[in-house]
């Protein structure tokens, strides 16, 4: 049993394997937090909280005389905006007479035997043979007759603690909600730290830690997607928290449009964090009998440092809320269009990339941007969702099937959510895309955004979607959005401008969702940019996302290591690609660039007619040493075991059952009279034997994790090494 409540019905304790949370309904009905940790009994805890007279705290009517009890103090569940807590809401309310408050008071609860689901929004899923559990409470607002129903699924083998927020409009008039955020938790007295992942095109996600303090420290996006430049996902921490020890909050929202997530300590030194929609372009008008959902945000707590924390957000998310076929299963190794052509290809182009790619081994070739309408820049032809048949030498279909005829899959590029002012779309219905009445629109990459909130829009791109994907063998489909959303104003009639950012994410999420179900077998890769949609919520829909524009090799090391903390490795797609880089001009060995690429979803960005027959073979190799170690890469437990900053980088994976285990390093840094590089190891089972493929030498897992593994030889920069551990019996 998960799921705990008092004999009054109003004390709450969810527990997982590992963690309890605990809250309840105090005198008054504002429901308070109580505890966020190392899993504990089930017992009243309200004996350690601390009330005083806090100078210019209100006190709610309510308490009377009773000066001591403030909610700008109060530890809460889900805080109200202008009540007397003067610190950062979770929810706002603004009604007809032209007055903004949220009182909401505890009303019921009850229990649920499954995971909560949110209409029209990505949230983690159970099996009836492994269901989770869901508590929801009801709140009502003091003055009207609108309800907050909070949800608590509890995964409890994962330590996972799924949180949202439904607001119902029971009422005879309007409401209008202006601030809806998926979950708050308080903390008591205490240092914390934060660590969050902001990054830019082309170098995102690279962590950034900080002590929390007075002043809000806040990630966001505004630019319609979870961005580049910052992810929705933070940790809290204590301050000696390292990846093998100590205290750790996750916090990770299953949305990919505009967001907020913020930590502060109040005047008291206690520390709030909140997590949701951001309301900067955000007011909904909720009607009589209507209901709003907030996005879903996963929770999870860790004791023993960074590394548990993040195994626990890999099996949660890897398990429960990717879905299809593909998850479990051997992804194609892909070799790319893109930086081996650009928009520079022809069918003959095609074919050898092709023929190419089969010599190697690979499995599926994708054609990336320049196959559709007249593109041949980035300046047209986005909407127009019609094979170029003079530049492709034919129809998709003969293109596929003689991909196919050369033994591989075939995948295609499209960038649905988008449209070029130069294309037949924009001509036939300019208002299909944002852009506010009377001013000229901005662009990005030469291009605008549909109107994702309009039916009419999605129906338009489902059918020509649908069209190409069933006239053609199409197993793979690449899916982009390249530039952000600065516009949230629909020519929708009737359309409510505060609304049209929600709702434009919506109906993003309810074109993925009927793509995917009319074409189960599909495998999506989701990209932005790169990685500017790297989110929960676009995990749902696609199992693996592409990590980043950038294919650096040492770049990597960094924006791969980040994305680690919260995102399956197996989800993260990477390509080995050309020397110079085409971002940075840096120059690194085949064998570094192909280590590093080694992760869950690999394949290649280059021509590989170009190379020499040396570093064909050589791909050949690599390719088959991936396929035979793909499982490991795809189920295994991933550990950094180094951080950015220092000589060289190294990473680790060790298989489910523990048999077998594979660490990479790469050095960063080359040194003169070089000291030798010793690694540290992780994951081994301590009493089993291993022996490392590097020197022969047999050790005990508790060995191999004490002392480490030295290397035999001085590497040169960017130069790089493979040992493999296996399970042996001693005799």
């Amino acid at each position: 049993m998960s799921i705990h409540i008092s004999a009054d019905g109003r004390r709450f304790q969810l527990d997982t394997r590992d963690t309890s949370y605990q809250f309840h309904a105090d005198k008054y009905g504002v429901l308070a937090h109580d505890y966020y940790g190392k899993r504990i009994p089930f017992e009243d805890l309200t004996d350690g909280e601390f009330f005083a007279d806090v100078g210019f705290s209100g006190n709610p009517w309510d308490a009377g005389e009773e000066r001591t009890y403030s909610l700008d103090t109060r530890l809460q569940e889900f805080p109200g905006y202008g009540c007397g807590d003067y610190r950062e809401s979770a929810v706002s309310l603004a009604f007809s007479n032209g007055s903004q408050a949220a009182d909401f008071r505890y009303e019921s609860c009850k229990v649920m035997d499954r995971a909560w689901t949110i209409p029209g929004l990505p949230a983690l899923w159970d099996t009836e043979e492994a269901p989770a559990q869901t508590l929801v409470v009801t709140l009502k607002e003091r003055a009207s007759n609108i309800r907050l129903q909070l949800s608590y699924a509890v995964f409890e083998a994962e330590n996972v603690i799924a949180r949202s927020a439904r607001i119902v409009n029971d009422g005879a008039e309007a409401v209008y909600v202006e601030r809806c955020l998926s979950c708050c938790v308080d903390y008591g007295f205490g240092d914390y730290e934060l660590m969050i992942f902001p990054g830019r095109h082309c170098m995102e996600r690279v962590p950034q830690r900080q002590s929390v303090g007075f002043t809000k420290q806040e990630v966001y996006s505004l630019r319609g997607a979870s961005s580049h430049q910052m992810n929705p996902a933070m940790l809290l921490c204590r301050p000696d928290t390292t990846e093998t020890q100590g205290e750790c909050w996750g916090y990770c929202l299953a949305y990919s449009g505009s967001f907020i997530g913020s930590a502060q300590k109040d005047q008291r030194g206690q520390t709030r964090v909140v997590m949701g929609i951001n309301p900067a372009q955000f007011s909904w008008r909720l009607q009589p009998g209507d209901s709003f959902d907030a996005p879903q945000a996963i929770l999870s707590y860790s004791a023993a440092g960074f590394e548990r924390l993040s195994h626990q957000y890999h099996d949660i998310l890897r398990n429960h809320m990717c879905r299809g076929q593909w998850v479990h299963k051997p992804k194609p190794v892909v070799v790319n269009t893109w930086e081996a052509a650009y928009f520079n290809f022809d069918r003959e182009t095609v074919m050898r990339l092709t023929k190419d790619a089969a010599k190697v081994g690979a499995d599926m070739l994708v054609l990336d941007d320049g196959w559709f309408g007249h593109r041949d820049s980035d300046t047209s032809s986005l909407g127009d969702w019609y094979e170029n048949t003079k530049k492709l030498g034919g129809t998709l279909a003969s293109l596929s099937n003689a991909v196919h005829d050369e033994g591989l899959l075939f995948g295609l590029w499209v960038e649905p959510e988008m449209i070029s002012e130069d294309s037949d779309l924009y001509r036939a219905h300019p208002e299909w895309a944002l852009a506010i009445e009377g001013r000229p629109p901005v662009r990005s990459r030469c291009q605008l955004v549909l109107d994702m909130s309009r039916k009419d829009v999605r129906d338009y791109l489902f059918g020509r979607l649908s069209a190409i994907l069933s006239g053609a063998r199409i197993e793979y489909v690449k899916w982009d959005f390249n530039r952000s959303v600065c516009e949230m104003w629909s020519h929708l009639p009737g359309a409510r401008q505060g609304e049209t950012a929600h709702r434009w994410m919506l109906g993003v999420y309810e074109l993925f969702e009927r793509v995917t179900a009319a074409f189960p077998e599909l495998l999506i890769e989701n990209c932005s940019g790169g990685g500017g949609r790297f989110d929960a919520g676009m995990l749902y829909y696609s199992p693996q996302i592409w990590c980043s524009d950038n294919t650096d090799a040492v770049n990597r090391l960094d924006i791969q290591y980040g994305t680690s903390f919260f995102y399956p490795m197996s989800a993260v797609a990477a390509h080995v690609s050309v020397c110079p880089n085409h971002q940075t001009g840096r120059t690194v060995p085949l064998m570094t660039r192909t280590r590093v690429a080694m992760t869950g979803a690999f394949g290649y960005e280059l021509d590989l007619g170009k190379l020499k027959e040396p570093e064909r073979a050589q791909i050949a190799r690599d390719i088959q040493a991936y396929k035979a170690r793909e499982e490991l890469f795809r189920e295994g437990r991933y550990h950094r075991l180094t951080k950015p900053g220092e000589r060289y980088a190294a990473w680790m994976y060790v298989s489910e059952n523990r048999d077998k285990a594979l660490l990479n390093v790469v050095m960063r840094e080359a040194e003169g009279n070089a000291m030798p590089v010793k690694v540290p190891l992780r994951g081994l089972l301590p009493e089993a034997s291993y022996r490392c493929s590097l020197t022969g030498a047999v050790h005990s897992g508790a060995v191999w994790m004490a002392c480490g593994l030295t290397l035999p030889v001085i590497y040169w920069q960017y130069e790089s090494e493979t040992v493999e551990f296996e399970r042996v019996q001693r005799g």
